[in-house]
């Protein structure tokens, strides 16, 4: 387990803070290699990293799954951990109302996750000419979830969060004021206008 030093009045106290992802036992694996650099420059992934983070989330969720489905159909805390993440992977469009079984949640891959990424919906919408676009209007505050500017490219969009993804109202693309360059544009052309109508 990682510590984190954290500073508070008394002093410096030790946080606990857990890994977030885990790197392969295989580093140099060539067809592992190739198929991780094809997965992250598909959804404009910033590195290797958050790739391994989305692996080690689904590794959770199946492990989770894994253990209820050892116990009885009729065990309660089968039934209620079952239905509470089962509710959680339709809430964030990972399986439909259909898919009702533990087993559907063994058949999750890593691109399910990687779907259901604020920057690959900002790209499927159309708000973003490229998937790497997606992600620098994201980080410059372009887009909001709702009425929230969200900059964060990783974030889980919910299924009845998905059709109030725009842009963001002070954004130049959302009808906000236009950007640094423009304005200083803009001023450029009235000054030579103005200049013009005096050469007259």
């Amino acid at each position: 387990m990682r510590l984190v030093w954290a500073c508070t009045r008394g002093g410096v106290t030790r946080l606990p803070h857990g890994k977030t992802f885990k790197k392969p036992r295989r580093p140099f694996e060539k067809e592992r290699l190739d198929g991780e650099l094809k997965v992250v420059g598909e959804y404009g992934l910033r590195n290797k990293r958050e790739l391994w983070r989305v692996q080690m989330v689904l590794s959770k969720i199946r492990k989770a799954a894994r253990t209820l489905l050892t116990l009885d159909d009729d065990d309660a805390q089968r039934i209620f951990e079952g239905q509470a993440l089962m509710r959680r992977m339709y809430k964030y469009g990972l399986l439909n109302e259909t898919q009702d079984k533990l087993d559907y949640v063994l058949a999750l891959q890593p691109n399910d996750f990687l779907e259901r990424r604020l920057q690959t919906v900002v790209f499927k919408q159309g708000l973003a000419k490229s998937i790497h676009h997606a992600r620098v209007l994201i980080k410059q505050n372009h887009i909001r979830v709702g009425k929230q500017v969200v900059n964060i490219a990783s974030f889980m969009v919910r299924v009845d969060s998905q059709k109030h993804v725009d842009f963001s109202l002070t954004s130049p693309f959302g009808g906000g004021r236009a950007g640094r360059c423009k304005r200083k544009n803009a001023g450029k052309k009235n000054t030579k206008g103005g200049d013009d109508g005096d050469d007259e």
